[in-house]
């Protein structure tokens, strides 16, 4: 695997489970000029980490998570010098990321629309997180339907399941408030510190706090927003957690929130937190977003008015009326335990190799099958 550096995954390369993990500094851009400088610097370090790679060891096929989509040019040089097979799989729309991030459709948006169709183009196969996604890979990536597959990134059952809360989270007669994933401009973070505000100072509720956790490029200045709301401990951060503490944390919430806005690349993106958030009951309140609508189903309530406003009145539906919590979580709940099975989308995600290499593989099969 290649990757960039990340808080707690600073090592340029070390093994885990089995898998050799090689990483690269990367800072993400915040404007236009940037996030071009950004996907080069990330060209160059995936270069040159990729024939570090195939000095120790042959490369039957590259697959290639975007952002960026210039790593079609890392499985172009591997592809022309040595056969390597190229598997896209596709987790962000770049051009519309670009129009939500700068609200501008210029040349840099045109570059983008470009690589994307470049990486489809030599693509041997394709990986799509929805239907919306294998559209897309269709319609505008050109791809033939039967090399595109939809793999959903539902998380592991036997690992992400309530726990014991961690008791600092829990207050009696209290309601934690939860936003789980990345802090990044576009996922409306802000808005959620801003709802928790309005409904703590302006709205007079005591019994309301909030829990934030994960880390990203946003965290700083949401910090410095919540002290200027005079937030206090009605809101903490975590910070990044994962296993047993980032469990515990989870099992202490009462109500998910998904804060991202409403708009073109939002829109269609199947997010990870609403599957999680299913998987453990918690009932959910969200904007308008179609994909993350269709995948939430009854476990959500949508928020009409994209608003700091808006996402408290919705969020003091659900404290107000645990009958409704309580059926929004029977429903996410048994949507997760009939359809979120790992299982069966790890036999999708083989049938694009299928794909690739033209044979049969075993999702049971505990042999390493090359697919880094």
């Amino acid at each position: 695997m290649i990757c960039p550096k990340g808080k707690g995954h600073e090592k340029s390369y070390e093994v885990l489970e089995g898998v050799h993990i090689y990483r690269h500094a990367l800072r993400e851009a915040s404007r236009a000029a940037g996030y071009l400088r950004e996907y080069c610097l990330a060209l160059f370090h995936q270069t040159c980490l990729s024939f570090r790679v195939r000095r120790r060891q042959s490369i039957d096929a590259i697959q290639a998570c975007n952002p960026p989509d210039l790593m079609f040019l890392v499985a172009l040089i591997h592809k022309l010098l040595f056969g390597t097979r190229f598997v896209f799989d596709h987790h962000d729309l770049s051009p519309e990321l670009y129009v939500t991030k700068f609200g501008r459709k210029d040349m840099f948006h045109r570059l983008l629309c470009f690589f994307e169709r470049q990486t489809f183009r030599m693509a041997d196969a394709s990986i799509a997180t929805n239907e919306t996604f294998r559209d897309i890979a269709i319609a505008r990536g050109g791809m033939a339907p039967d090399r595109v597959v939809v793999v959903k990134s539902y998380p592991e059952a036997s690992r992400f399941r309530r726990t014991l809360a961690d008791q600092s989270l829990v207050a009696p007669g209290k309601h934690l408030i939860g936003y789980l994933g990345i802090m990044g401009e576009q996922d409306g973070v802000e808005t959620m510190v801003r709802a928790l505000a309005e409904i703590i100072h302006v709205r007079k509720r005591s019994d309301v706090h909030g829990l934030i956790i994960g880390d990203g490029p946003e965290l700083g200045r949401l910090k410095k927003l919540a002290a200027e709301l005079n937030l206090g401990d009605s809101l903490r951060f975590s910070g990044y957690l994962s296993g047993q503490p980032l469990m515990a944390h989870l099992s202490a919430l009462n109500i998910g929130v998904i804060p991202d806005p409403p708009n073109e690349f939002n829109d269609k993106l199947s997010m990870n937190k609403v599957f999680e958030y299913m998987m453990l009951g918690l009932p959910i309140v969200q904007f308008n977003l179609r994909q993350a609508r269709r995948d939430a189903r009854e476990a959500a309530l949508v928020v009409p008015e994209h608003s700091p406003e808006g996402l408290a009145d919705g969020i003091l539906a659900l404290v107000d009326d645990p009958q409704r919590c309580m059926e929004m979580s029977a429903a996410g709940r048994a949507v997760a335990e009939r359809e979120f099975q790992w299982a069966t989308e790890a036999r999708r995600y083989l049938t694009a190799y299928r794909t690739v290499f033209r044979r049969r593989l075993d999702v049971n099969d505990k042999r390493h099958y090359p697919a880094s």
